[in-house]
């Protein structure tokens, strides 16, 4: 079930209807306990519904992580014995290596040493393993610092870890971000759908008509990037680093969409991440709940910068080839991975050879350093989107060897890369007539006027016409 179907259409319908069933006051009444529990266990049982539908057995496997944080987080608590807290964090990571990473290391054990291997393991990956993995280890780990009390409720813990707006592709939400919110008395409003509606067709919009019309052009070009000349090939690379983002972004919007509707706040896990100007500024902009999990429960614990310089990239490099191997259980992923690592560390001894020279905001060179940031990111994204080294590498020769070949301008990937810098432009714009940072907003129409519902209601209109009719997953889906 993915947000973009008809079928999920139906089924928040439904949740929405039985979650609008418990506002009346008369429930409570004849409840013997809050009606609060009631909404919960609402949630959870169509959370688990949502994640059985790809594949119902995968559901004991998110109930088993859920056990595990509940039981451990709680044991700690009670004895403050640090071995719950070891079993809290080495299991989840267990079962993920299991799931994900078997295959990956057994194979790359036996290149490395010239080893035939019989054959594959056939396990199947359960979709947002990562996602719900971590968001388990935040619970545990959050108890253990204090950050948070343990749930003496097994249903909300469950629920933060089966929420199914952000289940299968974040945002990854920390228990201390969402728990309490469990405890507050939050449900389905006027205000609240009003502002969910529109974040979720903001994001239909760029998953539906930008990223899957654009997915055409990008896939017949890395299937065989050869046959295409120099300028089709580059197209196709600033082309994919359009659709990831819309992709991605756009199932955080619905995720966040989703969420309001239901009455709760996910955080922002994007702002504008081709506006940076540099590495470091984009991995504050982008996939910020993942960057701020890793720095936090990663890049922290190894040492941060607290124990000098070479300690300190060190660091930096580990806490980025993990993150890129998070992604996937490919070396074209760590490769990811490692670059934005580099492209960090450099960024920083830049910054530690300029510290106390007066710097005077240029225009130009804002705008320079912009352009060089996205072209950047988007030739590291080759490695990203490409299935190996072969392809890779075949891409960045068409592109560095001026090869000749087919010339295909895509009408969508020029769309999209229109729509994405009309849209920054937009929030530049906003951003400087408030006097503050560059950031991204949410374009909120009164859904209560006749003018806000004609805007709204021509805006869907225009995605269900423009909408690509094929079968196209959300990419973080695999991850």
């Amino acid at each position: 079930m993915v947000f973009n179907s008809l079928t999920f259409a139906v089924f928040f319908t439904l949740v929405c209807a039985l979650m609008a069933l418990t506002n009346g006051k008369k429930l409570q009444a004849l409840l013997p306990w809050p009606v609060n529990s009631l909404r919960h266990v609402i949630l959870l049982l169509a959370s688990y519904v949502f994640y059985g539908w790809w594949n119902w057995k995968c559901c004991f496997l998110m109930l088993g992580l859920t056990l595990v944080a509940y039981g451990c987080a709680a044991a700690y608590e009670r004895d403050g014995k640090k071995l719950w807290v070891t079993l809290g964090v080495v299991m989840p990571l267990v079962i993920l290596g299991i799931f994900k990473y078997f295959n990956f290391f057994v194979d790359s054990f036996c290149a490395l040493f010239g080893l035939t291997r019989a054959g594959s393991l056939n396990i199947l990956l359960p979709v947002g393993i990562s996602f719900y993995t971590f968001q388990s280890l935040s619970y545990t780990i959050d108890v253990y610092r204090g950050k948070i009390r343990a749930e003496k409720s097994f249903v909300n813990v469950a629920l933060y870890i089966a929420f199914f707006p952000q289940l299968v592709a974040g945002p990854i939400v920390k228990a201390g971000e969402y728990l309490p919110q469990l405890r507050e008395d939050r449900n389905i409003s006027p205000d609240n759908l009003q502002q969910g509606l529109q974040c979720f067709a903001l994001g239909l919009f760029k998953k539906a008509v930008i990223a899957d019309n654009i997915s055409v052009f990008v896939d017949a070009v890395y299937e065989c990037p050869a046959a295409f000349h120099a300028v089709t090939v580059l197209l196709a690379v600033a082309a994919y680093s359009v659709q990831i983002y819309c992709d991605f972004s756009g199932y955080s919007d619905m995720a966040v969409g989703c969420a309001k509707c239901l009455g709760y706040d996910l955080p922002r896990n994007f702002n504008l991440p081709y506006l940076s100007k540099n590495v470091t500024e984009f991995w504050k902009r982008w996939h910020i709940s993942l960057s701020t999990w890793l720095m936090e429960y990663l890049y922290f614990p190894l040492g941060g910068n607290r124990k000098g310089t070479a300690r300190r990239y060190l660091n930096l490099m580990l806490t980025m080839l993990i993150g890129g191997l998070w992604h996937g259980a490919a070396w074209t992923f760590v490769a990811w991975g490692g670059l934005h690592g580099l492209a960090l560390c450099v960024h920083k001894l830049f910054l530690k050879a300029t510290q106390g020279r007066e710097k005077k905001e240029n225009p130009f060179l804002s705008a320079l350093s912009m352009l060089a940031t996205f072209c950047f990111t988007s030739l590291c994204w080759i490695f990203f989107r490409s299935g190996d080294f072969a392809t890779a590498l075949a891409v960045f020769k068409a592109i560095f060897t001026w090869q000749p070949g087919v010339i295909h301008l895509s009408s969508w990937a020029i769309f999209g890369l229109t729509c994405v810098a009309l849209a920054s432009l937009a929030a530049a714009l906003r951003s400087r007539k408030r006097g503050g940072p560059v950031e991204g907003f949410y374009p909120l129409v009164k859904l209560s006027t006749i003018p806000g519902l004609t805007v709204f209601f021509l805006f869907v209109g225009l995605t269900l016409g423009l909408a690509y009719t094929g079968e196209n997953p959300f990419i973080y889906f695999q991850f």
